[in-house]
């Protein structure tokens, strides 16, 4: 692999340059000198032609492939179940609608504000001389207030607003006491809870306190002051959206170019609300160096949303808030079509579970749930998926969110093109094929991790950023993660300005929006800094899944390395000292401690366990090594990559690796396939770049969960796929 750097590179980049390209040829040395179990001659093939020659069905838990539309009829999907007690239920807002977001800059200008000295903002509603008309210049639409309340009371709440409103705008000073409206009492808990956050929802100038079974409304002074620093458009959208409380949501103010304007604004919120929010002030959308316009953006902290007390109804509409779903994506990576649905639904990447990840060069189809959102949502999105070849089906509500792992498997249907013997074989080629499924499919094939798992392809892997991160180099992993590849892109543009100029808030303004996880890293590094602590603050803008995702890299690829030099040592013999397991293994990676046993001497001697019940630790702070020479290479291992006392606890970014076991070997099943002639297949792949093949093989298999297809067909072709 050729790296060009250009003239001006600092040192530093040119240094991670040759290191990176180093590391990459030494990896692919390293998989491609893994070990076989079987000892055929193997095939010549191409796999992946395609993204239609390798498609990939999750089977849930029940055994069930998820491409299967499920027999629900869309009315019970779309039912809305009854609020108890016959309330109507609180409204939500509308959050894009609160922040700037999507407005010109000449709608910005032009949105009314209404400063004190500004004394015409307000002449017309002092002409109006009766209650209800100068009521419909107060209130706000909706009216979300007058279900709770009798007409008489409403229309009085409506008057003391518009007094209030009125006096603010005549500059006039409230003296006296503080005025106040009483409510009545409203018995119902339910009830006053919704009345509480209606009223502040309609008149976000207002606060209401309880007293008693009674709800007594003020005129909001925090209201009026921050009115002073922003428009009042804003500063009602601020309340409103203080009041909806919802959970990892944001809002956002104004563009606003001048420093000491926005300085203002932080002090304001940070001194009034800095126990239930934080403010951050991030480069505009597509602006300009010569319009550097910055939005402030404000975020409910995470411990106020954990601790926050909430009604039984709000608990009820969390609970009942999780979609499922099947996500169908073509040529596209994972993680990338969980960035493009977050933005389009307006939820982030953590929102998003599922049991297990999937390959990019493929179709696949996998389930999925979605927290804060209703299947109505995620249905009306559906054409823009399109686009980004992707679709969503078996759309329907659910109880709670998937795990990693909740899955049985993977079904698999392949076509590997252009066969032909290895080099120097003369064989019948179709006979060599026939044994190597046949091996493949009886002896079972050495149950490595994937190639994919490290990202196959890329300059940079996975397991060298987990690397990193255990040995808490926190900024190196940072620019390993921004690494550009040798392409010509707004993404890897992006990346190599990084790291030339190491400037996070230029490089924002580079990188495009749908690149979720570099654009929250690269918003953190501006806010903390590329220092060590910053550094840690910036991985902190990743859900904990996608942390650990990096650690458990570097745990695979020493699994895989063990695995191979377990099978060079021993072959297929049990020895002394090896690790096996004692029940019929279902779901091997959470196997206990107590299930696994060290093999003695005698147990040797006898032949009392197979190879197929060997099992190699995935590294972590609560596993066993084998007592035998593959133990010692664990040790040697780690003391080579610096992790000699690694406790595999990052405690400054909350990763605890408590490590697992793995089967050496594994076996397709429901395995099936045929040999046709080129021409008999129909390619469907206009544009692809497929070769005129004499003989194709099309195969389908299943594999347990955490098994990797291209594993076992690396064991059948005798090479690297």
């Amino acid at each position: 692999m050729r790296i060009a750097l250009r003239r001006g590179m600092p040192s530093s980049a040119r240094r991670l340059c040759y290191l990176t390209m180093e590391e990459d040829i030494d990896y692919t040395v390293r998989f491609s000198s893994l070990r076989f179990i079987n000892d055929h001659v193997g095939f010549h093939g191409t796999i992946k032609s395609s993204p239609s020659d390798f498609i990939v069905i999750e089977i849930d838990e029940q055994g069930q492939l998820v491409d299967k539309t499920i027999d629900e009829p869309i009315s019970e999907i779309s039912q809305v179940k009854p609020e108890p007690n016959n309330f109507p239920k609180k409204p939500k807002l509308d959050l894009q609608n609160l922040s700037s977001e999507g407005r010109s800059s000449q709608e910005l200008r032009t949105l009314a504000r209404c400063p004190d000295s500004d004394q015409n903002c307000h002449s017309d509603s002092e002409k109006e001389d009766t209650i209800n008309d100068r009521a419909s210049k107060c209130e706000e639409k909706p009216d979300v207030v007058s279900p709770y309340l009798d007409e008489k009371t409403n229309e009085l709440l409506n008057h003391f607003a518009c007094d209030i409103k009125d006096k603010w705008l005549s500059k006039a000073e409230l003296t006296g006491p503080t005025p106040e409206f009483s409510t009545g009492r409203i018995l119902d808990k339910t009830q006053r809870a919704s009345l509480h956050s209606a009223i502040r929802q309609k008149f976000p100038f207002l606060m209401t306190v309880g007293k008693n079974s009674e709800i007594v409304v003020k005129p909001n002074l925090d209201y009026k002051e921050l009115c002073h620093l922003v428009s009042e458009e804003e500063a009602a959208g601020f309340f409103k959206y203080l009041d909806a409380k919802e959970e990892n949501s944001r809002f956002l103010f104004k563009p606003d170019a001048n420093k000491d304007h926005r300085k203002a604004v932080h002090h304001f919120v940070n001194k009034k609300f800095g126990n239930l929010v934080e403010s951050k002030s991030f480069p505009e959308l597509n602006c300009s160096a010569n319009n550097p316009n910055v939005v402030i953006t404000v975020r409910f902290r995470e411990k106020a949303h954990r601790h926050g007390r909430r009604s039984l109804r709000e608990c009820q509409e969390r609970k009942d808030r999780y979609t499922a779903f099947t996500l169908q994506k073509e040529n596209l990576e994972m993680f990338e079509a969980i960035g493009f649905l977050a933005v389009k639904l307006g939820v982030i990447p953590s929102d998003f579970s599922y049991a297990g990840l999937k390959d990019k060069k493929a179709i696949t189809y996998q389930a999925m749930v979605v927290r804060k959102v209703t299947p109505e949502r995620l249905k009306n999105i559906a054409k823009d998926l399109e686009k980004k070849r992707m679709s969503v089906f078996n759309i329907r509500s659910v109880d709670n969110s998937l795990r990693l792992g909740q899955l049985k498997g993977n079904h698999f249907d392949i076509v590997i093109r252009n066969l032909k013997n290895q080099i120097n074989d003369s064989a019948n080629l179709r006979e060599r094929i026939l044994e190597a499924i046949e091996n493949v499919k009886n002896k079972g094939f050495v149950n490595y991790y994937g190639p994919q798992r490290f990202g196959k392809g890329k300059k940079v892997h996975t397991d060298q950023i987990g690397l990193a991160l255990l040995k808490s180099e926190m900024v190196k992993a940072i620019k390993l993660f921004l690494t550009p590849e040798d392409l010509d892109d707004p993404v890897n543009r992006a990346k190599k300005h990084f790291l030339q100029t190491e400037d996070a808030k230029s490089t924002l303004l580079l990188m495009p929006e749908f690149k979720v996880r570099e654009r929250a890293l690269l918003e953190s590094l501006h806010r903390f800094g590329l220092t060590e602590e910053g550094c840690v603050q910036a991985w902190f803008s990743f859900p904990h899944s996608m942390r650990i995702f990096y650690i458990h890299a570097y745990s695979s690829r020493i699994w895989n390395e063990a695995a191979s030099y377990r099978l060079a040592t021993y072959g297929s013999r049990v020895v002394q000292g090896d690790l096996v397991c004692l029940d019929e293994l279902t779901d091997d990676e959470q196997l206990p401690n107590s299930k696994v046993h060290l093999v003695t001497e005698e147990e040797e001697a006898a032949n009392t366990y197979a190879i197929r019940q060997v099992v190699l630790p995935v590294l972590g702070y609560n596993i066993q090594y084998p007592k035998n020479k593959v133990g010692q290479w664990y040790l040697e291992a780690l003391s080579r990559d610096g992790l000699a006392t690694c406790k595999f606890k990052v405690p400054t970014l909350k990763l605890n690796v408590p490590g697992c076991y793995r089967q050496i070997l594994k076996h397709p099943y429901n395995l099936s396939y045929q040999l046709k002639e080129g021409h008999d297949i129909d390619v469907g792949t206009e544009g692809s770049h497929i070769s005129k093949a004499t003989l194709s093989l099309l195969i389908s298999f299943d594999l347990d969960s955490s098994c990797y297809a291209t594993v076992c067909l690396r064991e059948m072709m005798k090479h690297d796929v």
